[in-house]
């Protein structure tokens, strides 16, 4: 596998829309460090990479600690010297009605989830603004959550709503540095937390259905589109969903 000189960095990199992320960077010939909580799913996404004669490594930490992210990307400027791309994709939900939803499920969501994007993206521009050349592109995992909730989704919802204003502040900010930032919004890609979408969900009439998926390989499709772009592009906000998932619509 060809090397592109170039350095990826995934968020939430041992499972579903982010090993597979990590694993199309890789093919694309960037170097991914891959980081989660978890170290044994790291250690198998970076043991498919190295299988592909690339360059991976693993480094455990969890994005809503202002230590452990301090030292995700010290780990990550000391090991490969620079940073090119940054995938904020670490998160996850709590169902529950709004009056029901306790206060620790909340922040814990929020925390992850935007907190955990923002503390990432603060090191990435750390990087980004002092290395030759300067610059790099930041992508952020919205979310169709980003546009409308689910029922129940108060936490995550909310989040990701705030993710597009994370977004387009930092597209803003990080011109001066040539750091692009994009957002992509992703919608019933078929992964180990959206295995219950074959089963069913929460419509917002009341109703209970099960929604059309589609394939996650198209969600790393368009991560790699996003992060190849050249330079003075930037793909500032990509919607990738099951084309007849109940998003479109009245319901």
């Amino acid at each position: 596998m060809n090397s592109n000189g170039k350095v990826a960095l995934v968020t939430g990199g041992g499972s579903g829309i982010g090993k597979v992320s990590a694993l199309a960077l890789a093919r694309e010939g960037f170097a991914v460090v891959v980081a989660g909580r978890r170290p044994e799913p790291l250690q198998a996404v970076v043991g498919e990479i190295e299988s592909m004669q690339g360059r991976g490594l693993a480094v455990p930490a969890d994005v809503a600690d202002p230590d452990s992210v301090r030292a995700l990307f010290a780990k990550t400027k000391e090991t490969y010297g620079r940073l090119d791309v940054l995938f904020d994709n670490a998160g996850f939900g709590a169902a529950a009605p709004i009056e029901e939803l306790p206060y620790d499920r909340w922040r814990a969501v929020i925390d992850t989830i935007l907190t955990g994007s923002f503390l990432c993206t603060q090191e990435a521009f750390k990087i980004m603004k002092d290395q030759t050349p300067m610059g790099g592109r930041i992508i952020n995992n919205g979310s169709i959550s980003a546009h409308v909730p689910r029922p129940n989704s108060v936490a995550y919802t909310s989040a990701k709503h705030a993710i597009t204003g994370l977004t387009k502040s930092t597209s803003l900010d990080g011109r001066k540095y040539d750091i692009a930032c994009g957002q992509i919004d992703i919608g019933n890609a078929l992964t180990e937390m959206t295995q219950r979408m074959t089963r069913g969900v929460p419509q917002a009439n009341g109703t209970v259905m099960v929604e059309p998926t589609m394939d996650v390989a198209n969600v790393a499709r368009a991560v790699v589109f996003m992060a190849t772009v050249t330079p003075e592009a930037n793909v500032q906000f990509l919607t990738v969903m099951a084309t007849k998932m109940p998003f479109v619509g009245r319901g």
